[in-house]
Formats: structure tokens, sequence, C-alpha cells
């Protein structure tokens, strides 16, 4: 935002933040170039996509660490009835 902005120096903004001028200037031209696109309301096919991937994504992770979970507590029993416990 402060190189958007124009009032300090890309060097300056870059030696603040510990990045190449030449990223900044990458940033804001790709931000000047496409920024319209973060605050359209239009629905993004693409984005709706991958939002759907990444809770199909969640909810497996989710089910895999109830498994987990269930089966270290089945080895605990398991271990205990071995050991006549």
């Amino acid at each position: 935002m402060e190189a958007i902005k124009g009032q300090r120096q890309i060097t300056e903004i870059a030696s603040e933040f510990g990045v190449h001028p030449n990223q900044i200037t990458n940033w804001k031209s790709h931000f000047l170039k496409n920024g319209a696109t973060v605050f359209s309301r239009k629905e993004n096919p693409e984005m709706l996509e991958l939002e759907e991937a990444q809770e199909r994504f969640y909810k497996k992770i989710g089910q895999q660490q109830i498994e987990i979970d269930f089966l270290k507590k089945s080895l605990q029993k398991w271990d205990l009835m071995r050991k006549g416990k």
C-alpha cells in the first residue's frame, strides 16, 4: 500500500520491509493491473473451486484425525489387555 500511495520512494519502502525494490515494483504493478478483481463482487469460478477443494481436504483431515484417535485408544486398550491389567 505504501508503494501505491506514492508518498515514499520504492527503495525506502523496500529497505523498511527487507525486500528487494524490484519485488515492491512487481507487487505494485500486479495490484494496479489486477486489484479491481479483489474488490469485485463477481464470483470467480476458479476461486470457488479452490474453496470447495479446501473444504473437502479439511473434512478428510478431520475424518482421519478421528480415525487416528480411535485407533490409538483401541491400541492402548489392547495393550492393557495383553499385559493382563
